[in-house]
């Protein structure tokens, strides 16, 4: 089984990005194949655009062939895969190698949900709160987590960012968590921080799950600064963007060896795409907004910004393809105990004292099977604070 140190010397790999008319984008995409070269400096490691930045993936492409490549492993520098990272990409891709045939390439996943990702994301909400490690439970009860996702018009990715809201959430233990998005769907930012600001929580992390800087990025740190400003009474923290952070490194590294034992097994995303382009569910096509060397002095785009992570937002016609699968590796307990006698006694979650949790139904007859996780003292509290409903929960009933 082939690993990443064991390629030989004709091999190279690429990472594909959208690109963005952003010139910190493009610099900061460039950062994570330094990044990777830094950690394995024997491998012929290029990065390409699809879009607006140089170089393009054509040209990347014409880099490795040059150093003598002829087997190329391509990852998708995507969060989500939505259209590009689906279909465009490979279609650059197929169209390059059909032009020339001594070159083999084999395609990767997106980023995704994958363990790492998530913990990339954890420790800059956990630098925003000035935190350098998870906190004990109950730490950030009062605290309130608003997640921005990019959103494009792809229900699977914008579900993504809200899936990703709900394990940051639980793991670090917030309060309240919402998702809203800087794209196409709903709820905007600004729309998304002036529900937040009526929850009645004194501190609101705001965290972009975005790679890149740009417009983007500023327009919602500037919503931030607005709310700010209308709320003075509500503390506000922006969290920091990814890019090259440590752990998203490590997601490439191991993105790109899952292409190469894929490509091995015969389950490559470029399989996979080729049999859909032969079943003609999807067209090659080329981007009208491709960097040309030539062009780029006088190219003068008149409509708004492009980001990294945008899939939807340029008017261009895509095909859409949407069968395809998310790595959502992250770590659960999912250890139970069987010892009652109803035969389903649960382990105590970590967050069973959630002042928003369901000790707020211990008043409301909850099954007794339920009620055995709670600590004696939480139900004495809510006891005390409300009366108990009358009726008998159907699992005390002879």
């Amino acid at each position: 089984m082939t690993s990443l140190n064991q390629l030989p010397d004709n091999t190279g790999i690429l990472i594909c990005g959208h690109g963005s008319r952003a010139k910190i984008a493009e610099e900061e995409f460039s950062l994570l194949a330094k990044g990777l070269r830094e950690r394995h400096p024997q491998l012929n490691v290029e990065y390409g655009f699809l879009e607006y930045s140089a170089p393009n993936i054509h040209m990347a492409l014409d880099r490795l062939l040059e150093k003598g490549v002829t087997k190329i492993y391509a990852v998708p520098g995507m969060l989500f895969a939505a259209t590009h990272a689906q279909n465009d990409i490979p279609s650059v891709l197929t169209t390059y190698q059909e032009r020339h045939p001594q070159l083999e390439i084999e395609y990767g996943k997106e980023l995704g949900l994958h363990n790492e990702m998530i913990l990339a994301f954890q420790q800059r909400i956990l630098q925003a709160i000035g935190l350098n490690e998870v906190p004990a439970v109950g730490t950030l009860y009062d605290t309130m987590l608003v997640v921005v996702g990019r959103g494009t018009s792809v229900v699977e990715a914008n579900a993504d960012a809200a899936k990703l809201t709900r394990i940051v959430a639980e793991n670090l233990g917030f309060g309240w968590a919402e998702t809203v998005y800087s794209g196409v769907t709903f709820p905007s930012v600004g729309r998304g921080l002036e529900m937040a600001a009526k929850l009645g929580f004194k501190r609101i992390v705001v965290a972009p799950y975005f790679l890149f800087g740009g417009r983007l990025i500023d327009r919602i740190y500037a919503y931030v600064d607005k709310v700010a400003i209308e709320q003075p009474d509500i503390t506000y923290m922006k969290a920091d963007y990814l890019r090259d952070q440590s752990h998203v490194i490590n997601t490439f590294t191991l993105r790109i060896e899952e292409t190469i034992q894929g490509q091995e097994s015969g389950t490559g995303l470029m399989a996979d795409f080729k049999e859909r382009l032969a079943r003609g569910e999807v067209d090659i096509h080329h981007h009208h907004a491709e960097f040309q060397p030539d062009l780029d002095k006088e190219f003068q785009p008149d409509h708004e910004l492009s980001d990294p992570q945008d899939d939807e937002a340029h008017g261009h016609s895509h095909s859409h393809s949407h069968d395809h699968s998310h790595d959502h590796t992250h770590n659960h307990d999912h250890t139970h105990s069987h010892n009652d006698s109803h035969g389903h006694h649960h382990a105590p979650y970590k967050h069973i004292g959630h002042p928003h949790g369901p000790r707020t139904m211990i008043n409301e007859n909850v099954c007794c099977c339920f009620m055995g996780q709670f600590p004696q003292s939480i139900i004495d509290e809510e006891k005390a604070r409300r009366p108990v409903l009358p009726g008998t929960p159907s699992c005390k009933k002879s």
